[in-house]
Parts: structure tokens; sequence; C-alpha cells
């Protein structure tokens, strides 16, 4: 119940983050929904963003399982917060190489790459910060960022199922069937 609810829950929060923050998709080309006023690089700009929360959750929710128990590893630790940084340059390059080729200096641009990160230390702090009752949820934190972190996957990386008047509903589709998946292997051994 941990892994499925958890991860249900992640999907929703970022479903509903979605819906309420002004973005587009990275690999999007059109403005669309109703914030199609806001300039393209603001909505990029928000998208990154937003996608870097439940990175820091990860990390966070990885870290205090360290602290608290004995399932959870330094190593383990590292290696997710490595593989997060590393994967964040490229992130970083897609928001400041078009704010640089839209007139911005290099350092105005170079400063708002390093911006649509900065979430993630702030999602990290606050999810250590809430560790005393973290650790006994935490099972449904890790299934949680993990959730997030599939629907970010899944709508910003794989552009063909997003396309469309109902965008969210692939995405909704796919997650659901990771989730019966994960629960029948989980009843079936």
């Amino acid at each position: 119940m941990p892994a499925a609810g958890g991860f249900l829950l992640g999907i929703l929060f970022l479903l509903v983050l979605d819906a309420i923050t002004p973005h587009i998709h990275p690999g999007s080309l059109e403005e669309e929904g109703p914030h199609s006023s806001l300039k393209k690089r603001t909505k990029l700009f928000l998208a990154v963003t937003l996608h870097n929360i439940p990175e820091g959750m990860a990390v966070g929710a990885t870290l205090a399982g360290m602290l608290n128990t004995n399932l959870i590893s330094f190593s383990a630790v590292l290696a997710l917060s490595l593989g997060i940084a590393l994967q964040n340059v490229p992130e970083g390059a897609i928001i400041s190489m078009p704010l640089h080729g839209s007139g911005y200096s290099r350092w105005k641009a170079f400063w708002f790459g390093t911006l649509s990160g900065a979430v993630e230390p702030l999602a990290t702090g606050l999810t250590l910060a809430m560790q005393s009752w973290i650790v006994p949820l935490l099972p449904w934190f890790l299934s949680f960022a993990a959730g997030a972190m599939l629907y970010v996957v899944v709508e910003e990386l794989i552009p063909e199922m997003v396309q469309g008047e109902h965008s969210n509903l692939p995405t909704l589709y796919f997650s659901g069937g990771f989730v019966l998946m994960m629960i029948l292997d989980t009843l079936l051994g």
C-alpha cells in the first residue's frame, strides 16, 4: 500500500502543480492554455523549476532514511545526489541558452538557469526539516517522489504522449498501468 499510495499521491501532486502553474513543455513550440500571454521563456523556466521539486524531495527523503535507519547507505544517497546534480547541467542549459539567444547577457542567462534548480535544495531542506515524522512515512515519501518523477519523465520527455487536447490522460494511463504492475508484482511475487 505505501508504494502504490505514495506513488499515486506524487502523480496527483504534480498533476495539480502542472494545472495551476503556467508553463510549456520543453519540447513544445506552441504556447497553450489559459496563461498563453506569458512569454515562452518564462513558461519554460517554470516547467523546469516545477520538475525540480520532486528531485529535491527524493534526495531529502533518502537522506532522512540514511540518518534514521540502517536501510539506506551513504553511497546510495551520494549516488542519487550526484545523478540528479549531473542531469541538472543540461536542464540549466535548456533555460540559459534560449535566454542568451534572445538577448540576455551570459551571466543573466546563467543565473536564470541556476535559479531553476534552486528549488531542489529547498525541497531537500524542507523534507529533512520534517524528518522526525517522515521516517515512519519514509516508504510513502520515497514512493511519492518516485511518482512525481515518473510524471515528469513521461510528461516532459516523451512529447508524443502529451500532444493533443487531453495531454494528461496518456500520462495518467501510463502511471496507472505502472501502479497496477507494482501491485501485481507484489501480490503474485
